[in-house]
């Protein structure tokens, strides 16, 4: 089993900064790649960030030069630090891990519980 712990999220006004973590826990024997996703309401489930096995990230157009992706390996742990934020960021925010299942032999995602994000005008 694993369980992927998000924390961070809040209200804040606009121009000012939050950080998002997420932490998973369980059976884990290699993680791909992480990322963050994002779902404003009535709107689809978008892609913020994702950050490969070696580090390289990757950015929707939308949050590029405002936010930054970053994992520390050691402790299973995806961050994303979200500067000048807009009230067009206000969503719910789910990380997403890529994690080797040795029961299925296949890279199985698993999916955080979501954190609210409200940015405020």
């Amino acid at each position: 089993q694993v369980q992927l712990v998000e924390s961070g999220g809040g209200l804040v006004q606009a121009g000012g900064s939050l950080r998002l973590s997420c932490a998973a826990s369980g059976s884990i024997f290699s993680i791909n790649a992480m990322g963050w996703y994002r779902q404003a309401p009535g709107a689809q489930r978008d892609l913020v960030a994702i950050i490969a096995s070696g580090g390289t990230p990757t950015y929707a157009d939308s949050v590029k030069g405002r936010f930054t992706i970053s994992r520390d390996n050691a402790k299973n742990t995806v961050y994303l630090q979200m500067n000048s934020l807009k009230p067009e960021d206000t969503a719910v925010y789910y990380c997403n891990y890529n994690i080797f299942s040795r029961l299925r032999h296949i890279y199985v995602d698993y999916w955080g519980q979501g954190t609210q994000v409200t940015v405020s005008s």
